[in-house]
């Protein structure tokens, strides 16, 4: 693969994978979405398709990392990447991620500007308890909206939260290491994007609810930053107080994962 197949499959692979993952949020979300309140099933399976969907895209191109912290563990395995082709992976992922949240936006945009706009969301005079939650999560650092774009702790423990995301990108990686590379072990293949799609359902249904399973640094940190900088009126904060969990728990999960393949199955 070229420097240059490895970054449009990685931007084209993570847009598409943040596009349909950040719309299962969106339609969940928001108001005048006919998805709404459908429920952590429909963005677990959701994420699940959305992760499916990309890998088979990206795969012939990149071999469908979609995620620095997977880069990261093929970096670390033995016979792995070349770790002079990591940055242009991050680099994809991360441009990728971002279009994608842009994307979401763009396909929402009149769902944003009502739930934005509606005083039971951002709070008013007269309004009722949802807008003191709503006020109550942007006195935190995030705005009513930021679910759709990156992810955030239920119960803000920092040691916890982190925990939470190293385990959940280690049964990721082991899982995507041991049954889902492709013949020359640098990517997803064919099977291993099916199998990868549910175990990301599995993470999702399992361990996604204490922080809402970034397992992916590139995944959470571009939207975050589309969020930084969209036009939305009344967004609130992008939180960025929390923003380095979801990407060094990854991370080390990403290199604890290649420790443990290296040691009992290399």
């Amino acid at each position: 693969m070229s420097s240059s197949d490895i970054f449009i499959g990685e931007t084209i692979g993570t847009a598409i994978l943040i596009l349909l993952g950040g719309g299962v949020c969106a339609a969940v979300t928001l108001k005048a979405s006919k998805a709404r309140n459908a429920g952590w099933l429909a963005i677990t399976f959701g994420w699940g398709f959305a992760v499916l969907t990309a890998v088979y895209t990206s795969a012939p191109l990149s071999g469908a990392h979609l995620n620095p912290a997977v880069t990261l563990a093929l970096a670390l395995k033995k016979d792995g990447i070349s770790w002079s082709d990591v940055p242009i992976y991050w680099g994809g992922q991360l441009l990728g991620a971002m279009i994608g949240a842009a994307l979401v936006w763009i396909a929402y945009c009149g769902q944003f500007h009502a739930h934005l706009t509606d005083k039971e969301i951002v709070g008013a005079p007269g309004a009722q308890a949802t807008a003191a939650k709503a006020v109550e999560a942007q006195e935190k650092g995030a705005g009513p909206v930021l679910g759709v774009f990156s992810t955030g702790p239920e119960v803000r423990v920092a040691w916890q939260n982190v925990a939470t995301e190293v385990i959940g990108t280690i049964v990721l990686v082991l899982a995507v290491l041991t049954q889902g590379l492709n013949g020359d072990g640098k990517g997803l293949g064919t099977l291993g994007a099916l199998i990868t799609a549910f175990v990301v359902v599995s993470i999702g249904l399992s361990l996604g609810g204490p922080t809402g399973y970034a397992i992916n640094p590139a995944r959470d940190l571009g939207p975050r930053i589309v969020h930084a900088l969209l036009p939305l009126p009344n967004k609130g904060g992008s939180d960025w107080g929390y923003a380095w969990v979801p990407i060094v728990g990854p991370l080390i999960g990403g290199a604890i994962a290649a420790g443990i393949y290296n040691v009992a199955f290399a």
